[in-house]
């Protein structure tokens, strides 16, 4: 049965384009979709048959004039967001992870609301280590003791975030939550993640792993490099392609691409890489072995791709292991450490910390994922996995069945 459906996702591509993905797939699936993010994605939702609401930008997202604490943002945004609930009237609301204002929104109306975390799920059992260090899953019962041991700093972190969540909740006249993780939907949590990156666990009811939610802005075929053979590409050519894939909104001086340039002139090895349209605030050296781009469309150049270096972006790396690519992760924050430690711990690449990313280190672990078998043999195992997998229309299921239980109710 068709529904109405909010899709809510405030962010740069790492939230918006998942979002985007399901929206996508719901249209197709005969929904009635509205997205509402930020004006920069308007022409591209609509391109894929959604409505665009255009949502509120604070400078904590960052944007705007004005900085405001993160949940005096929610407030606001709650607000703002509240009339386009009540003149759509969605059968059900997703909200993106960290955009919680449609989903306390819909709240305010009755409705429903699903929660879609784009990246590895963040909060672990006790014996895991803490999300975002960076640590890999110990090996030993020493190893899990010493994180059951850190619980109480990381209980007392998710009780502060119950408080505060309920300030906010109350001053929306909503009623407080006993849980933590109250950000997270207790209907229905889509973990939009390669399985192979999630620690063993069992999972409560509402959560669900379907895999990555991919999409891409669409881009010219041609555009001019900035250096380097771009005539080589067009030739056969036995040496292996290796794909460096910076962030779009980290390492802002493109130290990874600097040392991926430097570090790899001298491999028997293809080199195409991009700055992804932030200049650099200096010329780049670029080797006769390499040519450098203003933009690449992933889902192009992966394919015919052996290794991807990048900065562990969920969205980069999820997409490079789908083509069975073998990936050097250079973390640059946050969720990108958790991120390149649950590649080392699945097997399917090579993690070099910011700290050590030099063009010597970055040399040797691109060499490394060539190397060992066992790397691109996992890799291959997760793109065979993807390959068999809808991810979109797995979660577009899960979003219609809560809706239909909803209607029911």
């Amino acid at each position: 049965m068709p529904r109405r459906i909010l899709l809510g996702a405030f962010g740069d591509p790492g939230h918006a384009f998942p979002m985007i993905a399901l929206g996508r797939t719901l249209v197709e699936r005969g929904h009635e979709v509205t997205l509402q993010t930020w004006r920069r994605w308007e022409r591209h939702v609509r391109e894929q048959g959604m409505a665009f609401a255009a949502a509120p930008e604070y400078q904590v997202f960052p944007q705007g004039p004005e900085p405001l604490d993160f949940y005096e943002a929610v407030v606001h945004a709650a607000r703002d967001t509240e009339p386009l609930v009540r003149e759509l009237a969605p059968q059900v609301v997703v909200a993106d992870i960290l955009t919680l204002a449609p989903a306390l929104a819909g709240e305010m109306n009755g409705r429903p609301s699903a929660t879609l975390i784009p990246h590895v799920y963040p909060h672990g059992r006790p014996e895991h280590p803490i999300y975002s260090l960076g640590a890999r899953m110990p090996r030993t019962a020493a190893g899990r003791e010493l994180w059951r041991r850190a619980q109480p700093i990381v209980q007392s972190g998710l009780q502060r975030g119950r408080r505060e969540l309920n300030e906010t909740r109350a001053r929306l006249g909503l009623p407080a939550l006993d849980r933590v993780h109250g950000g997270i939907s207790a209907e229905l949590a889509i973990l939009a993640t390669f399985p192979q990156l999630e620690y063993p666990r069992e999972w409560p009811p509402n959560v669900h792993v379907v895999g990555p939610l991919m999409w891409e802005p669409p881009a010219e075929d041609a555009v001019a490099p900035h250096g380097g053979l771009e005539e080589a590409f067009a030739k056969p050519d036995e040496r292996p392609l290796v794909l460096v894939a910076p962030s779009t909104a980290q390492d802002g001086e493109h130290r990874m691409l600097r040392a991926a340039l430097r570090g790899l002139a001298d491999l028997p090895v293809r080199v195409l890489a991009t700055y992804n349209r932030r200049l650099p605030p200096r010329s780049l050296q670029v080797p006769d072995n390499a040519t450098v781009r203003d933009w690449i469309v992933y889902s192009r150049e992966m394919p015919r791709s052996e290794v991807v270096v990048c900065h562990a972006g969920h969205g980069t790396l999820a997409r490079a292991l789908s083509h069975g690519c073998a990936v050097v992760a250079c973390p640059a924050v946050g969720d990108m450490n958790e991120n390149a430690a649950r590649l080392d711990w699945a097997g399917a690449g090579v993690r070099l910390p910011r700290r050590f990313v030099t063009p010597r280190t970055l040399r040797a672990a691109v060499q490394r994922a060539l190397d060992e078998p066992s790397i691109r043999a996992r890799a291959g195992e997760i793109a065979a996995w993807s390959a068999a997998h809808d991810p979109a229309a797995r979660a577009s299921e899960l979003v219609e069945q809560l809706a239909a239980r909803s209607s029911r109710s």
